[in-house]
């Protein structure tokens, strides 16, 4: 095996080390790093990264990457780990989506190196990290005030891409379109396989989330045999369902939302999943299903105005059989979770 080197610092077989990538300085001479930890086999394999904090508010992917490389099995590994915590360390630490330059890193790649702080961000992410790589998994959350059912999102047309979205295990698959300038109209590109984890709030710790995505991404190792084994009980029924589409429920009228339907909830055409009450009770209005379905985002927040999104509906061949699986796999991480 040859060395492997990213920002100019090389990393040998069956080596690990952590370093800093410069990006920039910002106007108080404070250096903007993107700080990486690389784990290297002594046999050869795959190359993937797991990067969380794109949007730097988004943090459960932070934790779910501290608890990956707390694992002892990682001394097994075959091929080459990346792991990039945070990503958008300014806005990370500014618990903001957004980069000094108020843009959106998912929406800056490829980048450019002599564009602003977003497009060189995402240049040096693209050329130090993701063409070093033949695996990704990008770890998000739902917006501020706005939780997401832990799911995957990827580009299912591709048949490996597919198969790694089903090892994951998450029961709620997304064939989500691709947009402009994200990092996965990169890796599209790339031909490098790309699994976008989807779970929780912003700025909000959830701990079956967490928990989700770490299995998910040990799966994943197992499934291009990066690990020969999992530190964990795999589920015995492992059922994952892709859905037909989607579509968002948003608010009729402004005011209070009262009895809203939770995440993973199944839904009927028709149904009322939340009412909008004004302060004095004097007007009341409904948000209905526009189709059956399962909940797999929803805003966390009671106050709403007339258009504000309020439910993400993901639609299946049998939503029956897929709230059974989410139940069933919410029984298997708070099973682990309880274990601990």
């Amino acid at each position: 095996m040859s060395d492997f080197t990213v920002g100019g610092f090389k990393i040998k077989p069956g080596e690990r080390k952590k370093l800093d990538i410069k990006v920039a300085k910002l106007y108080d001479y404070t250096d903007m790093t993107l700080t990486v930890e690389i784990i290297r086999g002594e046999e050869e394999g795959p190359t993937m990264f797991v990067s969380a904090a794109m949007h730097g508010d988004e943090i459960n992917g932070v934790e779910i990457c501290r608890r990956l490389l707390k694992e002892k099995i990682l001394k097994k590994i075959k091929g080459t780990l990346i792991v990039v915590p945070i990503v958008n360390i300014f806005g990370f630490n500014s618990k903001s989506r957004y980069l000094p330059d108020r843009k959106d890193l998912n929406r800056s790649f490829p980048g450019s190196a002599s564009g602003s702080l977003s497009a060189r961000l995402a240049n040096i992410f693209i050329k130090e990290i993701v063409d070093k790589c033949t695996h990704g998994i990008d770890l998000h959350t739902g917006a501020i005030h706005r939780s997401n059912l832990p799911h995957i999102r990827a580009s299912l047309h591709v048949k490996e891409t597919n198969r790694l979205a089903n090892a994951f295990g998450s029961p709620v698959v997304i064939n989500s379109s691709i947009r402009e300038s994200s990092l996965r109209s990169m890796v599209v590109k790339k031909d490098i396989r790309l699994l976008v984890f989807e779970g929780g709030e912003a700025l909000r710790f959830d701990e079956h989330v967490i928990k989700s995505g770490l299995f998910g991404i040990l799966s994943v190792m197992k499934a291009i045999n990066m690990l020969d084994e999992l530190p964990f009980k795999p589920r015995k029924k492992k059922e994952v369902f892709t859905a037909k589409d989607s579509y968002w429920l948003r608010a009729p009228e402004s005011g209070l939302l009262i009895g809203a339907k939770k995440l993973g909830s199944r839904v009927k055409k028709g149904e009322t999943l939340a009412k909008i009450s004004d302060p004095f009770s004097k007007h009341i209005d409904k948000i209905v299903a526009d189709g059956a379905g399962i909940i797999i985002g929803r805003s966390e927040i009671p106050l709403v105005n007339e258009g504000d999104a309020v439910f993400h509906i993901a639609s299946f061949e049998d939503s029956k059989a897929v709230h059974a699986s989410v139940e069933s796999f919410d029984d298997y991480v708070s099973e682990s979770l309880n274990s601990q």
